[in-house]
């Protein structure tokens, strides 16, 4: 969970703010993304949790910076289920709660309005790439790995294109989770020390996923550790399953990057899986001449890009400015998005 002002004051700017979710925590949040018994209760529960969790990191960032006045909270919650072909998205969040406990208005539920005039609801993040990353004269890639890897295409003189493109750290991280203990593979060293299992891999990316022409956006619905268990072989051993894992995530975005991005001068990498120095290198030996780099070169740190993208999307609803774009989700229309929930 991070956090970061985009203007708390004139000439003042609060230091980001992370804050770790609880190993508990994260592994009830993983299990809401299939059917469960009681499910309701438990998300229930769980957003009342995050609500607290929330209070303690605006509560941690408005100290560092002297209590400035703020206007809102830009609270994404925690996607728990995506099902845009069913019409609905869900984010595990009380902005209500988050309001009262910081005396703070809060702007949420981002997805929705886009997906009620049939868009994907995902990516997001692509307006704001188009906003602060374009420049006139380069081709440039944004890449944002989190859970889901996502690219948005910033072509000169052209509109903004994005979408999903498949698993980002969310099958590395819970294999890594399951057989090392830990929530991630540090900078892949485990996968960086075994091979890829070509069989495995071409079992993987003959998910239709990956087939699917833009817009598309994905989730833990595709793809998880039981539809990765009935992938893996008898005789596959952990370390070549996370290798192939890292395999699998460098191939989603570089063959995206191939199919429907042409040829850009160069690829910039934000989120978690910017820091996985063997996916990196797997990922730029895929690309071959692209040039790859983290958006930390472009004056904004790879692990802040997407809590600057929801407070940049908050100001967009306060404003009563769009927040989607239609070419990149499939919606018929841009719309205001997210909720108000006032002080």
């Amino acid at each position: 969970m991070r956090l970061w002002s985009t203007s708390l004051a004139p000439g003042r700017r609060a230091s980001p703010t992370y804050q770790p979710y609880p190993g508990d925590l994260r592994r009830d949040l993983l299990a809401l993304h299939l059917p469960a018994s009681n499910e309701l209760h438990h998300a229930a529960m769980l957003a009342n949790r995050l609500a607290h969790l929330y209070g303690q990191a605006v509560e941690q960032l408005l100290a560092s910076a002297g209590r400035p006045a703020v206007q809102a909270i830009g609270c994404h919650g925690q996607t728990v289920r995506h099902a845009p072909a069913d019409g609905y998205t869900l984010q595990i969040n009380n902005p209500a709660l988050l309001a009262e406990l910081c005396s703070i208005a809060v702007v949420a539920d981002f997805r929705s309005r886009d997906i009620a005039v049939a868009g994907q609801g995902a990516p997001l993040v692509p307006a704001f790439h188009d906003a602060v990353f374009r420049a006139p004269d380069r081709h440039r890639i944004i890449v944002n790995i989190g859970g889901i890897a996502n690219i948005t295409d910033l072509r000169p003189a052209a509109p903004v294109r994005g979408f999903d493109c498949g698993p980002g750290n969310m099958l590395m991280d819970a294999w890594a989770q399951r057989h090392l203990g830990r929530p991630y593979d540090t900078g892949g060293d485990w996968a960086s020390q075994s091979q890829v299992l070509p069989d495995l891999l071409a079992r993987l990316l003959a998910h239709e996923f990956f087939t699917l022409s833009p817009p598309k956006s994905g989730g833990g619905e595709q793809f998880n550790l039981d539809w990765l268990d009935k992938k893996v072989g008898a005789g596959d051993t952990p370390m070549d399953v996370q290798t192939t894992l890292a395999e699998l995530t460098a191939r989603g975005v570089a063959d995206a990057v191939v199919a429907w991005c042409g040829q850009p001068d160069e690829l910039w990498l934000c989120g978690g899986g910017a820091h996985n120095t063997y996916l990196v290198q797997t990922l730029q030996q895929r690309l071959g001449g692209i040039s790859v780099g983290k958006t930390d070169a472009l004056g904004l740190p790879a692990d802040w890009v997407e809590a600057v993208a929801f407070a940049w999307l908050a100001r967009q609803t306060l404003r009563g400015d769009p927040g989607n774009l239609p070419e990149v989700t499939g919606a018929r229309g841009r719309r205001v998005l997210g909720a108000i929930y006032p002080a």
